[in-house]
């Protein structure tokens, strides 16, 4: 039986095509809505997951790519939404419309993930592609300048 660990969990992956893309499955599949679609091209970054710890667009990406990968959601990243990064862009009041937070948050996972002390140049390249319509990029760098230096 083909499986997918999501979010530390084993997840059988039983009737589901293989060419579906993995934010569908994620979505529909598992039930974990929190993944967004945004573009449909792997452009905005609203569908950002991370599969073997690294950043992935899961729009575009086909579920038998990833069969026996690690796959963390913004679910994963938190139970109950007390990440340091969470708690910093409460902090910063960074969502507005909110749609594009979930990428913003695992980019910015990620991005601390290999820079825990992370620059404004580091902070803006890992992000770049990661859109947010409402343009609040600066409280976003600095929810994750608080942050890194939360968990550190």
């Amino acid at each position: 039986m083909k499986k997918l660990s999501v979010n530390g969990k084993d997840l059988s992956l039983e009737g589901v095509d293989p060419t579906t893309p993995l934010l569908w499955v994620l979505r529909d599949h598992f039930g974990l809505t929190g993944t967004r679609f945004g573009c449909g091209k792997a452009l905005c970054g609203a569908c950002t997951v991370h599969v073997d710890g690294e950043s992935q667009r899961s729009c575009l990406l086909p579920v038998s790519a990833v069969e026996g990968s690690k796959v963390t959601t913004i679910e994963g990243l938190s139970t109950d939404g007390d990440h340091p990064l969470q708690k910093a862009w409460r902090d910063h009041d960074v969502p507005q419309c909110g749609y594009c937070q979930s990428g913003q948050l695992m980019s910015a996972a990620h991005l601390i993930s290999e820079h825990p002390s992370p620059t404004d140049l580091e902070i803006d390249k890992a992000m770049d592609g990661n859109i947010c319509r409402c343009g609040t990029y600066p409280r976003i760098r600095a929810a994750i300048h608080q942050a890194a230096k939360e968990m550190k």
